[in-house]
């Protein structure tokens, strides 16, 4: 898969914090990269450094393989974007707002027409922008950022304080993008099921710092499920079982181990039972995303 950003160490300092930290990006080709983190977390700094709105303090952008700091304009030619909420002229109809961005992007009519209809616009054309709704804004950002239909499309919170039906819809434009028009898409988010539903890759950034990044797959794999069991004697079973080279710690009138197949778990039922104790109850539990997006950022990290 070819790799349609690269980030090398980026970084921005304020003062003498950093907001940002050594991020290393990598966004492949027809990916829906999902860029998640809890606000404050150094989202949207980051898009607007791979957009060219802030200046790295240290580190570099590639962008289609070429150096962004050497090839801006040719890069941005490329990529739509949507940064924290979209501009618009209120007083004027949403399609005079597209003609507007038609001018600036140079582009033919048939575009316009052609993204208001993704989105799911053209029956709201010719009503006053203020009289939108805000998941209609949302989506008549969208529409300009897609107008030149750019290889690369950077989303920003699109779903922010949308109704689940605006949700909805906006979801479905997202997962449509790479597959219908071969787009490669970065959505930031500081809500776990969003991500969840819509990208292919994540990347989780916590403190400036990027703690994770990789399928939903291989996040998952980092969820190592428990075995909880429960007995006639937990203390007796717990020292028992320290004696075959198992490790149990107690826990909610359970004991708790890790690690462990279905041979394993055989394996000390058999034992607890031959030493005359009973076992009345075993559970697996497996961590949902959300307990292991906060065992990585912190329980302070909201979602």
């Amino acid at each position: 898969m070819n790799t349609v950003i690269r980030t090398e160490n980026l970084s921005k300092r304020y003062g003498g914090a950093y907001c940002v930290q050594r991020v290393n990006l990598a966004v492949g080709e027809g990916e829906v990269y999902g860029f998640l983190g809890p606000n404050g977390a150094g989202k949207s700094t980051t898009l607007k450094m791979l957009l060219g709105l802030v200046k790295p303090t240290e580190g570099s952008v590639s962008v289609f393989g070429k150096d962004f700091s050497r090839n801006r304009l040719e890069i941005l030619s490329q990529t739509g974007s949507l940064i924290e909420a979209p501009s618009y002229y209120g007083h004027l109809t949403g399609l005079e707002n597209m003609r507007v961005m038609q001018r600036l992007r140079d582009v033919p009519d048939k575009q316009v027409e052609k993204v208001l209809q993704i989105v799911r616009l053209e029956k709201q054309q010719n009503k006053k922008v203020d009289q939108y709704s805000l998941g209609m804004k949302q989506r008549l950002g969208i529409a300009m950022a897609l107008l030149h239909f750019p290889k690369l499309v950077i989303l920003d919170e699109p779903t922010n304080g949308l109704d689940p039906a605006g949700i909805g819809e906006i979801r479905e434009l997202i997962q449509s993008l790479p597959y219908q028009y071969g787009m490669t898409v970065l959505l930031s988010s500081h809500l776990l099921s969003e991500i969840e539903q819509v990208a292919t890759s994540i990347g989780i950034i916590h403190g400036g710092k990027l703690l994770f990044q990789g399928s939903m797959e291989q996040l998952q794999q980092k969820n190592q499920p428990q075995v909880w069991l429960k007995t006639q004697d937990n203390e007796k079973a717990r020292r028992i079982l320290q004696d075959v080279e198992t490790s149990p710690i107690l826990q909610d009138g359970f004991l708790v181990m890790e690690g462990m197949g279905d041979r394993e778990v055989a394996q000390t039922n058999r034992t607890l039972i031959m030493a005359g104790i009973d076992v009345y109850r075993i559970e697996v539990h497996k961590q949902s995303l959300e307990s292991i997006f906060l065992s990585l950022t912190g329980k302070e990290g909201s979602l």
